[in-house]
């Protein structure tokens, strides 16, 4: 049986198949961007390196770096309709938060391999010092030319009991009316102080361990 080419061209060898393609040099190939809208923009103003400087007026996104908003939920023609690209199955694609922040799947997680910051928030090796506030209006009861201290007020029934053991004087909402006290405390505010001595009052500032006068 003589084999011709058209007895050899059958369904699955196409006819174009059998010609000869001419060779195609490297040197003819040109390449586009897959991107269409890039490739059909002007670029030669910012290909000219020499004289093109960016400012903030031409500062723009490159084309086809930006996209539409995807609309998911609304069909199949969307590409993200039905389950919106959380599956059909499984506690991801359930509504809602899935996992709480946090969570590594039952595994220890991070904010507990981590070592706590051991002591009290405000004790020692703490920047902050946590004083018994008492305020100027509070002194106002004191006779002129008293010593007053935390304990001599506490005593009077003035203060009430606390659990820190270091006191500040703090200007009050009331004004101050006593004249020539001797206010002993571990910390006095600058305006606090300043309302002191403008009535003939000192102030006097007690060691924050044994409660000795350090400064007059």
């Amino acid at each position: 049986m003589a084999c011709t080419t058209t007895s050899f061209t059958s369904s699955f060898i196409g006819r174009s198949n059998l010609l000869v393609r001419p060779a195609v040099g490297t040197g003819s190939l040109t390449m586009k961007l897959y991107d269409w809208k890039r490739r059909d923009a002007d670029e030669s103003a910012i290909n000219d390196v020499d004289s093109f400087e960016f400012q903030f007026d031409n500062l723009k996104p490159a084309p086809g770096s930006k996209h539409r908003k995807s609309r998911k939920g609304r069909g199949i023609a969307a590409g993200q309709g039905a389950s919106c690209g959380f599956g059909m199955r499984g506690q991801k694609s359930r509504a809602g938060n899935p996992t709480r922040p946090g969570f590594e799947g039952g595994q220890q997680p991070l904010y507990r391999r981590l070592p706590k910051f051991v002591g009290k928030p405000m004790g020692p090796g703490h920047s902050k010092t946590e004083y018994n506030i008492i305020k100027l209006d509070k002194l106002n009861a004191c006779q002129p030319g008293e010593v007053v201290n935390f304990d001599v007020l506490f005593s009077k029934g003035i203060v009430t009991k606390t659990k820190h053991e270091v006191h500040k004087i703090v200007v009050g909402g009331e004004e101050f009316t006593a004249k020539d006290l001797t206010v002993q405390a571990h910390g006095f505010t600058k305006t606090a102080r300043e309302i002191i001595e403008a009535s003939g009052g000192k102030c006097e500032l007690l060691k924050r361990t044994t409660g000795e006068v350090i400064e007059a």
